[in-house]
């Protein structure tokens, strides 16, 4: 199951002859293409190590609003309360971005993770030796870059009371509220605090404490918890404005960062290009038990849905992290792992990652060299 109690394990090790159930949520745009990879893969592994893994494929997203007027059937809801992993490929699109709409594609994320308890989400950002010069940074600044995110991901402003006035003047009032209690605060910094001692004892947190009444309650939990449970990790606190700032200009001085809901959003957004691409970044959502929801950080990119040319190695990493993080597989996903790094150091591109005049492979092609090197 996807305990955040995996997260700090630097050598879990392997079970055999595992038999697991996971459950696949395609979604929209090339949400299909690459989960059908992340598939793959996992049917090689089971293969390859001895394992019996059963997949269920069910609607989330638009097109589950398209076929049953919500987002999140409740079929789909029992079918990963039910699952020992989920393997999501991504929601949303311009068919369904109507502001009047009475439901969007992202509602069903939002629930799910909510549904599940699903509080901490894992964002590994790591930049790859051959692949510097695709970073639109300077090779000196990315190199080097081993960020792991910790973004609480059930509470703040996405959760809070939201309300939408209509002003006897004819103009509208919109409020969102961002809402924090101490438990919320407490259990995903703790998280982060146990990543941190099991890799450099560094850990930072990013608030916007000189503003936000929330963000000072952040700031005053944070930090207790850390001087009382933690003494031994180094830790720092940076305002959400300069975090953005240092990112892109010193993202190998940090380790692991731990922020609030809206904050983790943006900034591992801006992080995932460091790399030189969001098709490379995989993350996990994980609660105290149950599966563990895994998914590539990219979106449903319509405009190249159905033309075969997506990377699928974001969802290829999440598979590795759903082995990881729910069934314990360790060495499984550090197979995966490196027949990615295998793949990208034999110069194999797909077409996010090419340069001009290099020859690219499709999705399909990705996946079997993948594949092929998780066999070599």
């Amino acid at each position: 199951m996807g305990n955040v109690l995996s997260v700090v394990s630097n050598a879990v090790e392997s079970q055999r002859n595992v038999n697991a159930k996971i459950v696949l949520l395609p979604g929209d745009g090339i949400g299909p293409e690459v989960t059908e990879e992340g598939r793959k893969i996992l049917v090689e592994v089971a293969e390859k190590f001895g394992h019996k893994f059963e997949f269920e494929s069910h609607p989330i997203g638009g097109n589950a609003i398209d076929d049953f007027g919500d987002p999140l059937p409740e079929a789909t809801l029992n079918a990963c309360r039910n699952a020992d992993g989920i393997l999501l490929g991504a929601v949303g699109g311009p068919k369904w971005d109507d502001p009047t709409a009475k439901t969007r594609p992202e509602a069903g994320l939002l629930k799910i993770r909510k549904e599940l308890g699903l509080f901490a989400n894992l964002r590994p950002i790591t930049t790859h030796e051959f692949l510097l010069d695709s970073s639109p940074l300077r090779r000196e600044i990315v190199e080097g870059t081993d960020i792991f995110f910790v973004r609480e991901l059930t509470g703040g402003i996405y959760f809070g009371d939201s309300n939408l006035e209509q002003n006897a003047d004819g103009s509208e009032t919109a409020t969102s509220t961002m809402v924090y209690s101490t438990h919320e605060i407490e259990r995903v910094v703790r998280v982060a605090a146990k990543a941190a001692q099991g890799r450099s004892g560094h850990l930072t947190s990013v608030d916007k404490a000189n503003v936000l009444e929330a963000s000072r309650l952040w700031r005053k939990v944070a930090e207790r918890v850390v001087r009382e449970e933690f003494p031994d990790l180094k830790y720092d606190v940076v305002l959400v404005d300069a975090m953005a700032m240092h990112l892109i200009s010193r993202p190998s001085t940090f380790d692991v960062v731990v922020t609030g809901n809206m904050f983790g959003d943006i900034l591992t957004d801006e992080g995932s290009m460091l790399p030189g691409s969001m098709g490379l970044l995989p993350s996990a959502s994980l609660g105290s038990d149950g599966p563990g929801l895994y998914e590539p950080i990219h979106g449903s990119a319509p405009d190249i849905a159905g033309l075969g040319i997506a990377n699928p190695l974001a969802t290829i990493l999440a598979a590795a992290m759903l082995l990881r993080h729910s069934l314990n597989l360790d060495d499984e996903a550090k197979a995966i792992e490196a027949a990615v790094d295998a793949v990208l150091s034999a110069g194999h591109r797909t077409k996010d990652l090419a340069k001009d005049g290099e020859v690219s492979l499709g999705t399909i092609e990705m996946g079997q060299k993948v594949i092929e090197a998780l066999n070599s």
